[in-house]
């Protein structure tokens, strides 16, 4: 059978093991050359594809419902249920999704982009199914990773007190942090404890001896060791952990055996009751390149599949923003003993990884656990260390409790560097950084900036450091503005200070973070056309500098904001608000991401979808404002902007 000619994942069954092998090895070429060209996630996916052939031979995919955690490891997943042909537009404008997408397909049952979400849902379907009489199976799929994260543990412990609700959770392990050997003997031992006969003798001997008249209704201590022993032979030490939680646990097996992990599901799902397959698989399995550098290759833009090489750019680049912070805090963390690095489980993205190479004993990576790196670092800065956080903008949501009640309320010097905030493209909605300027600038005690540029950040993160109380600092994805670097001796910026970047007379721009740049640009368009517009570089969001805006705004009697980010509680808000509350009524004009989601494409054509270049930001001003001027200015299509006027209901 040809991939292509797989539009529905029952086509699966009664295929022989030869037959499914064949198709696992198209899958990899297709999700190679696919991502060797576009880019995507590569690894996860590589490794878990006779997993997920194992596991749909076992599954009725018109009732059953199957939740891949976080949604990465599941292109073998869309390349089976009837998304071969288009795939070649992954993460593409328009294309299919990096992640799983509820709208994309019916095969898609859940949709995330965050990590530990799978059982909870799973188990939720479970229960749901359970209530209304129905019968069809449920299973989450984990990585180990993904399992370090809180809310996964809390539905483990949840699940594992429904004994009557039965819920299939496959523990993809491919980092083998986690795992004992896999071999015969583990595997014997599972099909033994799981095999009729020892269920029938474990259920039926068992409620025969309790009911024996001389027994009381008790189990004799010797029968009870005699379990536990058969049990502590049979279950790994990982796996008597799950076993506690209330788990039947079968494990570890081998994850590239498709014949061995069919026949496991199998026995899974007879079992009833939460169930956990432990399953052992090699992340970038097939090819070398990934095998050899998992970290590397979870992720990659377009690279030449003969070399695994990166395609170099046509146009140099910047460094990019995580970098210039990695190398930035290197040096501080060389002049402070007290600076410590910490991360959610993104060392490499967040620029981290500078940090752990250079001076591991000031960098922590808590896994994939936000609120307990906020609460952490809350805990080291209450005796005397100064913790920089760096985790992206999207994840950090996961973490707005701990940033008010063990941060904000106590005033706590804790760094928190924000990457990733604004558009991030291709990895779409779940991903954008669009909502950390609405939740941060709502938490009392905190400093909220942005730089306008990589060497401002290099000033900021000083300024932050330097700061007795809880400071966040937001920075793009992607390269910075190629402006000069200094290596060290940066000095501290005064706190709720910004700065005039442009002078004008017609109309005042006040800018924040990256749409400094595109405020500057958007200036220059209209100075072509005899428009002379004044920007500011507002630096902070909290505290926000009045002094320097208000006298400005009463002079020049118009006002644009522009934010990378919601409008909707952002930065835009916060100045019109300022303005409200001195009783200066000034016509104003709101800049930014309107309500909606962002779906995956490029940053540029997410700019251009939601009106954010300058070229259209510059209609959009002279447009509201009703500007005469000396040339031409016009767009065929032009986003909508949210308009405010201060003073106004």
């Amino acid at each position: 059978m040809h991939l292509s000619e797989l539009t529905h994942p029952n086509q699966l069954h009664g295929l022989s093991e030869t037959q499914l092998e064949d198709v696992a090895k198209q899958i990899r070429e297709r999700h190679l050359e696919v991502v060797s060209n576009s880019g995507g996630h590569l690894g996860p996916g590589l490794g878990v594809v006779e997993l997920t052939l194992a596991l749909y031979q076992t599954l009725d995919l018109d009732q059953d419902k199957v939740v891949w955690d976080v949604g990465h490891q599941a292109y073998p997943h869309k390349l089976i249920t009837g998304r071969y042909g288009s795939f070649d537009s992954l993460r593409q404008q328009g294309g299919v999704a990096g992640y799983l997408k509820r709208t994309e397909s019916r095969f898609d049952h859940f949709g995330a982009g965050h990590a530990s979400t799978s059982i909870s849902a799973a188990l939720g379907m479970a229960i749901a199914r359970d209530r209304q009489g129905l019968d069809y199976k449920c299973v989450a799929v984990i990585g180990d990773g993904a399992l370090t994260g809180g809310m996964a543990l809390e539905a483990i412990n949840h699940a594992g007190h429904l004994p009557s609700t039965p819920l299939l959770v496959v523990l993809n392990d491919n980092d083998m942090s986690i795992s004992p050997p896999v071999g015969a003997l583990s595997t014997y031992l599972n099909r033994m404890r799981l095999s009729p006969p020892i269920q029938f003798l474990s259920g039926s001997v068992e409620e025969s001896v309790r009911n024996l008249p001389f027994m009381g209704g008790e189990i004799p201590p010797e029968l009870n060791r005699l379990k536990e022993s058969m049990r502590r032979l049979a279950v790994p030490k990982v796996g008597a952990v799950f076993e506690e939680l209330g788990f039947t646990y079968i494990g570890p097996i081998d994850g590239h055996d498709i014949a061995e992990m069919t026949r496991t599901f199998q026995s899974a799902h007879r079992v009833g009751g939460p169930v956990m397959v432990h399953v052992v698989t090699k992340k970038g399995k097939g090819y070398p390149y990934a095998e050899a550098d998992q970290v590397g290759y979870h992720a990659q833009s377009a690279f030449n599949l003969s070399t695994g090489k990166a395609r170099p750019s046509k146009t140099p680049k910047p460094p990019s923003y995580s970098k210039v912070f990695g190398q930035t805090l290197v040096k501080l963390c060389e002049q402070n003993p007290k600076v410590v690095g910490i991360t959610a489980a993104m060392a490499t993205g967040t620029g981290l990884d500078i940090l752990q190479k250079a001076l591991p004993d000031q960098y922590i990576d808590v896994g994939i656990a936000e609120q307990h790196a906020v609460t952490l670092s809350a805990g080291m800065a209450c005796d005397g260390l100064r913790p920089v956080v760096a985790i992206y903008s999207t994840f950090l949501q996961r973490a707005f409790d701990q940033l008010i009640h063990d941060v904000g309320i106590q005033k706590l010097p804790v760094t928190f560097v924000l990457d990733r905030a604004g558009i991030v493209g291709a990895d779409g909605p779940t991903h954008q950084g669009q909502y950390d300027i609405s939740y941060m600038r709502a938490i009392p005690n905190f400093t909220v900036m942005a730089p306008k540029d990589e060497a401002e950040l290099q000033r900021m993160l000083v300024t932050c450091l330097n700061h007795d109380g809880p400071t966040a600092l937001r920075i793009p994805r992607g390269p910075g503005e190629g402006v000069p670097l200094m290596e060290e001796g940066w000095e501290a910026l005064p706190i709720g200070c910004g700065e005039v970047v442009r002078e004008g007379k017609d109309i005042l721009v006040v800018a924040y973070g990256a749409m400094v740049p595109k405020a500057v640009a958007t200036a220059k368009c209209l100075a072509a056309v005899g428009v002379e517009v004044a920007v500011i570089n507002a630096r902070y969001l909290r505290p926000l500098d009045e002094a320097l805006i208000h006298p400005m705004a009463k002079k020049i009697g118009k006002i644009v904001t522009m934010e990378e980010g919601a409008l909707a509680g952002g930065f835009g808000s916060a100045v019109l608000e300022s303005l409200q509350e001195k009783g200066l009524a000034i016509p104003m004009l709101r800049i930014g991401i309107p309500d909606r989601l962002v779906d995956h494409a490029t940053p540029q054509q997410s700019f251009e979808a939601l009106g954010l270049t300058p070229d259209q930001m510059a209609v959009r001003i002279k447009q509201h404002f009703l500007l005469s001027t000396t040339g031409s200015l016009s767009l065929e299509e032009i986003a909508p902007a949210e308009v405010s006027s201060a003073g106004s209901a």
